[in-house]
């Protein structure tokens, strides 16, 4: 009997050990499965990739001069046609919506609800990806690990091929502590262009997103700007820091938050005017900041100077004249005594 008792121990031993073994790769298999390939075009921000996106973050805060314009960038225009191609990623290649929406999926940036003139980034304006994938008829498939749920959308589903214009605000400031004038990119917002039900096309904002946060990313992904080299010289960022793109304005920041359509009518001739006048309004700014030479003086003192040259070459040439004259006169002549003939 005691034999027979150690027999069915020893079963029981095996039976739970095969069970563990066996065991052991299902628990692996739900993880395998979750996890999902990460891009490799977006890696992670390094610490050194952070503090330098800080050390380029210019305040604007206390600048006694600053003017906030919005311009509309389209990508049809072939200036701003390297945001827009690849539509479709081409291994590490891709356009700049792509790169948001990456972004946007792996939470690793924040998207802002579109509201015309208030583009207040705060935590109650804060959208969230999936009401962004459900509010335009994107699609996306769950991944659920444990609590989260991850939203994966393929490449295809992407639409970047229908996101043909971007808003872009940025301020023009003045900061007299480095006495310097330049331009920051404070946000952009990419519009969704779609056919309506009558055929018409309609431009759809999706969201804003601060330029600061997608900076550090943006920064390492190469773009071709050019047809004849095509050697991706470029970043994203340096298309924008160096303004390489071409908008126009269609507001500015003013106190009864117009757009330039509506203070000057949509007649296309008379916005080119208003465009045209606030490009020239912030170059006259420019220039007046700087102190230059008075040119009416400069030309005054040369035109001088040029006067006393000539009249001192006109009065060497008379001077042998006169000194000729002078010695003629001086001279004595061989005349004969008066006292003498007496």
């Amino acid at each position: 009997m005691k034999r027979i008792g150690y027999i069915v121990a020893l079963i029981c031993a095996c039976s739970m050990v095969q069970g563990i073994s066996a065991q052991a790769p299902t628990r692996q298999r739900p993880s395998q499965q979750q996890q999902t390939p990460q891009s490799a075009a977006l890696p992670e921000l390094s610490v050194r990739a952070k503090s330098m996106n800080e050390d380029q973050t210019k305040n604007t805060d206390n600048v006694p001069w600053l003017r906030e314009i919005y311009r509309m960038v389209n990508l049809k225009e072939e200036a701003n046609a390297p945001l827009y191609y690849p539509v479709e990623p081409i291994g590490d290649r891709m356009n700049l919506f792509t790169a948001i929406f990456k972004l946007l999926s792996d939470d690793k940036i924040v998207a802002y609800e579109y509201e015309d003139g208030k583009e207040v980034f705060i935590d109650k304006n804060k959208v969230k990806f999936k009401d962004i994938l459900d509010r335009f008829y994107i699609l996306y498939k769950e991944q659920k690990s444990g609590a989260n749920t991850k939203y994966v959308v393929e490449d295809v589903d992407i639409p970047s091929g229908e996101v043909l214009s971007y808003l872009v605000k940025e301020a023009w400031y003045f900061d007299p502590s480095n006495s310097t004038f330049d331009v920051k990119l404070l946000a952009i917002c990419p519009l969704l262009v779609r056919e309506g039900d009558f055929g018409e096309m309609n431009r759809q904002p999706l969201f804003w997103l601060p330029y600061e946060n997608i900076r550090p990313y943006i920064s390492q992904k190469p773009i071709m700007t050019s047809n004849i080299n095509n050697a991706m010289t470029y970043t994203m960022d340096d298309y924008f820091r160096k303004r390489m793109f071409k908008g126009e304005i269609i507001k500015t920041t003013n106190l009864l938050n117009y757009t330039l359509a509506q203070q000057f009518g949509d007649n296309p001739d008379t916005l080119k005017m208003a465009q045209d006048s606030i490009e020239k309004q912030l170059k006259l700014f420019e220039q007046k900041l700087w102190i230059e030479p008075d040119t009416a003086k400069v030309v005054s003192s040369k035109d001088k100077k040029k006067d006393d040259n000539k009249s001192s070459s006109k009065g060497s040439t008379r001077e042998p004249k006169q000194q000729k004259i002078k010695s003629e006169s001086s001279s004595p002549s061989p005349s004969r005594s008066v006292r003498r003939t007496r």
